[in-house]
């Protein structure tokens, strides 16, 4: 298995960006077309009275303007040094007329008073606009001195075609449609998150070659989650639906991809329950065709090492999006982590990855085999007695897997961010899943109280941990976790290119937090923990302008947070609450109260 990204991984195997996008009409060049619009009629001058009022002149001596008011018509030779229409001569296909608009390039300058400067080229299928998504927009990694949404050269950020960053677009190319806006939102958006089904190049190609409707559909509506789809949106979503559930329908991979996308879009929409039936259909399928065997990818693959990669991609992502629904939500049990499946991302197998360590060999696995190696070590924990509160001994257990993918991370892996410093969202994933399993493993045993903020259930139940009269080991366990979660958010990346699952583990990590903040006495980190509090919904709002179920989390977080803020100025009330505290830490504590939930307010009160 190579190094690098899954970008890097999937489409460094022979990708070429496509020159023209597909299905769309050829530009002719100027050198092959004739116009065939004749000259138009040209007055040779205007007659005084006429050229005084602005008026147009036919010409005529006298013209009909002035005959017809009676008025004196005379005429003066031009200064524009006009000599009239040249006799014989065959129609230039390269002359632009007065009537033509102005072209791109050398004819028309903006330096030149009254040029009008050629609007921006629609994004073609290599590209996409990230103005026509939601606010939050990812930007280029590097931009050109003067390079804006006017000129006739635009800049856009590629992530996902043979590991570019960005395309150079030229002007004057068809306006694209909803559909095709959409399938450019998907791999722009969402794609980087689950990176399952092939390119866009190679996908439009098989889908002339093959029925994938089903696929391109459930495409196309989470696609336009991200940007002003109109009423195309529900319509993508029933054609998804009803094509995925058509009774002639092909049990296939494809069909596998099309279910994964819709229940993650479902699930994000706070469809929980519809998302959940479509898991369990999918996980049934997915096992029937033995998806999971190492044997699938090479007879369905055809021969072709990006099809078979995709394979084992959908495979692997199904299984992530399967233990984070059990993980985030608590109502299901992780049913494929129970089926043996050991070939990760090519060409090497779990073995190889769990015996790096004994084997001698340094070797750097991918980041989506480190997120599969992540995902795996939460499904041990889900599988611990006790219905979600273990022993010690098997809390210890877990505690050294998660602490053992930590510390033998290579180095290029201990972070989100790639040597370029671009966002690995495989590795952003991983370390998320990590974080968050260590909440979900030591919250039971903490002795930090959750009551206060019991009322947060946008994404799971509220799990009930009861106060203890110190912090113990368990209680620094997910506190670090919850700090390291929001900690995530300040990556200089646009939020909503994160898998909608993020939502989630937010969520979690605000619970910690608020309950945290909730304490009756004094904490000496507390202005760092109302700016956490403060990330994370922050975080939360911008993600629900694309997800139902950000938009109930930020408005939960933000309830709990202004009822444990009024239980504290009610403490701050009464004269024994400050004894032992200096003046000025108590006009510090009491200003930043004021300041954090008047931020937090105007933030959520704005909308995304």
């Amino acid at each position: 298995m190579a190094n690098g990204s899954p970008t890097e991984l999937f489409n460094g195997l022979g990708s070429e960006i496509p020159s023209q996008p597909p299905h769309s009409t050829p530009i002719p060049s100027g050198s092959g077309a004739v116009d065939s619009r004749t000259p138009p009629n040209t007055v040779q001058a205007a007659c005084l009275a006429c050229r005084a009022k602005h008026l147009k002149c036919d010409g005529k001596n006298p013209c009909s303007r002035c005959q017809s008011s009676e008025s004196e018509c005379v005429y003066v030779a031009s200064r524009r040094g006009y000599k009239g229409p040249r006799r014989n001569a065959a129609p230039n296909p390269n002359k632009r007329h007065a009537s033509d608009s102005p072209t791109s390039g050398s004819d028309s300058c903006p330096m030149l008073l009254g040029a009008t400067v050629s609007t921006a080229a629609a994004p073609s299928l290599a590209t996409f606009n990230p103005t026509l998504g939601v606010p939050d927009t990812p930007t280029t990694p590097f931009q050109l001195p003067g390079v804006n949404g006017t000129n006739s050269l635009q800049l856009y950020r590629n992530p996902y075609l043979n590991g570019t960053n960005g395309a150079l677009v030229e002007a004057n190319q068809r306006p694209q449609t909803v559909p095709e806006r959409c399938i450019d939102s998907f791999y722009y958006y969402f794609y980087p998150g689950h990176p399952s089904v092939l390119p866009k190049e190679h996908l439009l190609k098989i889908s002339k070659e093959r029925d994938i409707d089903h696929l391109l559909a459930a495409m196309r509506w989470v696609g336009s989650l991200y940007i002003d789809a109109g009423p195309a949106r529900a319509t993508f979503f029933e054609e998804a639906m009803r094509l995925a559930y058509a009774p002639d329908v092909i049990k296939d991979g494809y069909l596998v991809q099309a279910m994964v996308i819709l229940l993650i879009g479902l699930d994000g929409n706070c469809q929980q329950e519809k998302a959940r039936e479509i898991l369990s259909d999918v996980e049934r399928i997915a096992i029937e065709i033995c998806l999971y065997t190492r044997a699938f990818a090479t007879l369905h693959g055809n021969g072709i090492p990006r099809l078979e990669e995709s394979w084992r991609r959908t495979w692997w992502d199904l299984f992530v999006v399967d233990g984070m629904v059990a993980g985030v939500h608590r109502h299901t049990n992780f049913l494929l982590f129970d089926i043996v499946a050991d070939s990760i991302p090519r060409p090497m197998y779990l073995e190889d990855f769990d015996d790096q360590i004994f084997s001698g060999e340094e070797r750097e696995f991918s980041s989506f085999a480190y997120r599969v190696a992540s995902m795996r070590n939460l499904g041990r924990m889900m599988r611990l007695p006790n219905n979600g509160f273990p022993n010690e001994e098997n809390v210890t257990r877990i505690e050294t897997l998660l602490s053992n993918w930590r510390m033998h991370l290579p180095e290029s892996k201990r972070h989100s961010l790639n040597k370029d410093c671009q966002l690995d969202e495989m590795m952003f994933q991983a370390h998320m899943i990590n974080h968050a399993c260590s909440i979900m493993l030591h919250q039971p045993l903490s002795q930090l109280d959750s009551s206060p903020a019991r009322e947060v259930t946008a994404c799971a139940p509220h799990r009930e941990v009861r106060s203890g009269d110190n912090f113990n080991i368990h209680t620094k366990h997910i506190i670090t976790a919850a700090c390291e979660i929001s900690k995530m958010v300040t990556y200089n990346v646009p939020i909503t290119g994160h898998t909608h699952f993020f939502t989630c583990v937010l969520t979690l990590s605000s619970i910690v937090h608020l309950s945290k903040w909730a304490l009756e006495y004094f904490i000496h980190d507390e202005d760092d923990l109302r700016q956490q509090i403060r990330l994370n919904i922050g975080a939360l709002n911008k993600l629900s302008g694309v997800w139902k179920a950000a938009s109930t989390a930020s408005g939960q977080v933000r309830g709990v947070a202004q009822e444990i803020y009024r239980a504290k100025r009610a403490q701050q009330n009464n004269p024994s609450f400050w004894v032992g505290f200096t003046q000025e830490e108590i006009i510090s504590s009491m200003a930043a109260d004021e300041g954090i939930m008047s931020e937090i307010n105007t933030m959520l009160t704005s909308g995304p």
